[in-house]
């Protein structure tokens, strides 16, 4: 083993992540909970957003509230785009494990 010191190149830039980027990046493939203006409750699995807070879940299910303001049985969704207007908050949901996208045995 040789203990030669390697030294940076000089034409190759550090760039560190902007603490926003990194915070979404550690988001990534957890379950959210996003409550939107029209009362329906949509769990998903965050997958990405943009910079107008428009937000892509996948394997979504939505909950509505009825007459009671008692969660219904969930309608199952798929992958959805929730425009950033319509959400009202966001929150992890860590009530449910996520959902496996490979096969296990």
């Amino acid at each position: 083993m040789s203990n030669e010191v390697v030294q940076p190149r000089e034409d190759v830039k550090v760039v560190e992540e902007p603490e926003g980027k990194a915070k979404l990046r550690k988001w990534l493939n957890m379950n959210f909970r996003i409550e939107m203006t029209d009362g329906r409750v949509l769990i998903g699995v965050f997958l990405c957003t943009d910079r107008d807070a428009n937000v892509i879940l996948g394997a979504c299910s939505e909950y509505l509230k009825n007459t009671d303001g008692e969660m219904e049985e969930p309608r199952v969704l798929g992958l959805v785009m929730v425009p950033g207007r319509h959400i009202v908050s966001i929150q992890i949901d860590d009530t449910s494990s996520p959902p496996k996208y490979y096969y296990d045995e």
